[in-house]
């Protein structure tokens, strides 16, 4: 047997890579679960999750390692390497190819790689990012005590994260360039209901600004005025969204607008023999459930793939 070659290839250890794993393995296919860092993905920047059935209250650490444990029980590999390319081959089949090491090779892929924070792109971001300027509240909350920090987004992470970094901070701004929150109403509401944290809506960040050491204040904008202000902050944590990571493929893959994979009602991509799951698919919503959900079509799915494509090439042989 190739040490290389795997039947099925998961590509990102989040909820819908260790689901797709824990599933393809149970199905008795040699299979691989390709991580550059740890199992986890974005549970493990997310302090508790209380919408997972079964559980009304679990940090998303201790989910994540539960469900790491669950994805290898039934003898899914994990690889630690970072994809760097998933070639598919004329033949059949996919090349994988990793940062450092020798290529893999997959009778079927699914990709399950997340995203990446989207950024706001003023200036000051880049310069103060990791001085002030943060996309991850669990990581770097504790370094801002006494702080008043701003929180920039509309959705249910930033108001979440925004309720977290009370903890910490002195008082939190929320800057939401709306109105009205795209957060559920039981989200707004925890928030709103907190005396610690204020709001600047129909307000966008112009500038991130700082001493050179540290951030020190946002220039905002009103979007109805068209009038700028300053805001005093220590540092500002940023959660306008994700980029998803689709440009894996050396082929071209349907995709929408923002760049998520279009699949079918199997999780199939354009490309025979890729499926996707979780953020980096087009769908309404990006939650563990739907996730993990959408993971267990695809490694089904992706299991008849493998088990209908090897019967012609047996026979054939």
């Amino acid at each position: 047997m190739d040490d290389q070659h795997y039947e099925i290839a998961v590509i990102g250890a989040g909820p819908a890579g260790m689901t797709a794993a824990m599933y393809a393995a149970r199905a008795l296919k040699r299979t691989a679960l390709f991580e550059a860092k740890v199992p986890g993905g974005e549970l493990l920047n997310t302090e508790l999750i209380e919408d997972y059935p079964g559980f009304e209250s679990i940090t998303g650490a201790e989910l994540a390692q539960r469900m790491a444990d669950h994805s290898l029980r039934f003898g899914a590999e994990l690889v630690s390497a970072r994809v760097t390319r998933i070639v598919p081959l004329a033949g059949g089949g996919h090349r994988i190819e990793v940062e450092e090491g020798p290529p893999y090779s997959a009778d079927a892929v699914i990709i399950t790689a997340g995203g990446e924070p989207r950024k706001l792109e003023v200036p000051g971001e880049l310069a103060y990012a990791g001085r002030g300027v943060s996309y991850c509240a669990i990581c770097d909350g504790a370094f801002f005590r006494g702080e008043h920090l701003a929180v920039v987004g509309g959705g249910d992470a930033a108001l979440e994260e925004a309720v977290f970094l009370t903890r910490y901070a002195s008082k939190v701004t929320v800057v939401h360039r709306r109105e009205q929150f795209r957060a559920q109403p039981v989200v707004v509401a925890r928030a709103r209901a907190n005396p610690k944290l204020g709001f600047a809506l129909n307000r966008v960040v112009e500038e991130v600004q700082g001493d050179g050491q540290r951030v020190t204040a946002l220039r905002l904008r009103d979007v109805g005025t068209g009038a700028e202000e300053p805001l005093a902050v220590g540092g500002v944590f940023i959660f306008i969204g994700f980029l998803p990571n689709t440009g894996l493929v050396a082929a071209h893959v349907d995709h929408d607008a923002q760049g998520y994979y279009r699949t079918d009602e199997v999780m199939q991509t354009s490309v025979a023999g890729i499926f996707a799951a979780g953020d980096v698919r087009a769908q309404l919503t990006r939650q563990v459930t739907t996730a993990v959900g959408d993971a267990t079509t695809a490694a089904v799915a992706a299991t008849k793939y493998v088990e209908e494509e090897r019967a012609p090439r047996a026979a054939a042989g």
